[in-house]
């Protein structure tokens, strides 16, 4: 597909339309596009777009199979976009709270900044013959559809979790609380939290997690108390298991591979202050970036790498590490409740290309562990061929590889904690533990 480019002068819905197009026809990540746009408009403004352009792709095979009945035929060339314009209209008429008359005439409004001078008319008749017909009413018998996932990923969990794959599939599609991570280098649990009282912000705790908290209602997280002072980091509940789960002791070298954008990094080192040594290690260098940024306002000072994890002469320097996290390349799909663009930039053939990736890494890896060392694997999937199968197949092929349950279920057939998305309002996570014995 041609790339669009961003419209010259800034409009609502133009550029909302611009954001899911990229997303859907050229692959890009609602996060890259996302900057782009919001760099034009104000915060409000910009909550609406990542609203609605999200909310699309939640609702994404239901849209598209009301276009298709509403157009004549496909839109093609530069021309395309424009359905995604429509696409967002849709949206709005069927799932916001934007009136009737707005949704079809700031969209209508919205196409000459796309190229559509002409198309007004036909984005017009199909936004009116859409209410005419009271489509948004009417039931569609088709539960792929209705799940708003690909068919690929909706009869992967149907194969994974049998008779909850209906409880997972509605888990995925709900939307994401916030949680934070207090730093507890820098401040208390107990005057951060009076921080958020004195600013009237509400929030839950969590009694699986000692410096999580989660907020009631979605906030701008830069306004939040003590945001520039580096007193929290923004980290899903799941994803702070992490460093609980690692358990990294003093004057031990450590390893967080796959770092990026430094979470768990920080979270490691505010557990462990009096580390021997830390690196981050992470293959990309933009994402490295977003590393050096929160480890800054964290106060945090590991060592930062730029290298490819398989490839050991790029990055490690001979020294074996006591403990290893793993938070392994996957597809994502513990996170699509966060980032609803992930299941329409997945395709079922990078599950495999993924295990392969992950099995290369991993194995790689173990060599740079001491015995009696700790490596943590994790990955924010669901599907079992990226995680309990990956630690199947480790396990029998490495002898010196012991697993350190996390849970009390796991045995070496059933290895690791697999969380579900919602689970006690976390994100869909997976996490092995093991150890390398001291002698084969």
């Amino acid at each position: 597909m041609k790339p669009t480019p961003l419209p010259k002068q800034k409009n609502l819905r133009a550029d909302c339309a611009w954001v899911i197009y990229q997303i859907l026809e050229n692959g890009k990540s609602s996060r890259d596009c996302l900057e782009r746009v919001q760099r034009r408009h104000n915060p409000r403004d910009n909550a609406w777009i990542q609203e609605m352009s999200l909310g699309v792709m939640r609702k994404l095979p239901l849209l598209q199979n009301w276009l298709r009945g509403l157009l004549d035929r496909p839109l093609k060339g530069n021309k395309k976009v424009i359905e995604h314009l429509i696409l967002l209209g849709l949206y709005q008429l069927a799932f916001s709270r934007v009136s009737q008359h707005a949704a079809v005439g700031e969209t209508v409004n919205a196409a000459p900044y796309l190229g559509g001078t002409g198309l007004k008319g036909l984005v017009n008749a199909v936004l009116r013959n859409f209410e005419r017909d009271g489509l948004a009413d009417k039931a569609i018998d088709n539960p792929i559809i209705e799940s708003g996932l690909p068919k690929w990923l909706y009869k992967a969990i149907d194969n994974a979790y049998l008779d909850d794959a209906d409880a997972v599939r509605e888990a995925t599609n709900a939307m994401a609380p916030i949680w934070l991570r207090v730093n507890q280098g820098k401040i208390s649990r107990a005057d951060f939290i009076a921080s958020l009282e004195d600013a009237d912000i509400e929030f839950q705790l969590s009694d699986q997690h000692g410096d999580g908290i989660l907020l009631s209602k979605r906030q701008d997280i830069t306004s939040l108390p003590g945001f520039h002072e580096g007193h929290f980091a923004v980290q899903d509940g799941a994803a702070q298991m992490a460093a609980q789960y690692l358990d990294a002791q003093p004057n031990e070298r450590v390893l967080d591979c796959c770092a990026a954008p430094g979470g768990k990094t920080g979270h490691i080192l505010e557990r462990t202050p009096s580390l021997a040594y830390c690196l981050a290690l992470d293959a990309d260098a933009s994402r490295l970036a977003r590393v050096h940024e929160n480890m800054h306002r964290l106060g945090h000072n590991p060592e930062i790498k730029q290298g490819d994890a398989s490839d050991l002469s790029s990055w490690w320097d001979g020294k074996h590490f006591d403990r290893i996290l793993l938070d392994a390349p996957c597809s994502a799909t513990g996170v699509i409740r966060r980032h609803p663009d992930i299941r329409w930039l997945r395709k079922a053939s990078d599950i495999d290309n993924l295990a392969l990736l992950q099995r290369r890494i991993l194995d790689t890896l173990w060599t740079t562990l001491k015995p009696g060392g700790t490596l943590l694997y994790a990955t924010c999937s669901i599907l079992p061929q990226e995680n309990r199968e990956q630690i199947q197949r480790f396990l029998a092929n490495n002898e010196d590889a012991i697993l350190s349950p996390i849970v009390k279920t796991e045995t070496p057939e059933k290895p690791g904690r697999q969380i579900l998305p919602g689970e006690q309002q976390m994100d869909g996570f997976y996490y092995a533990r093991l150890v390398k014995s001291i002698s084969k």
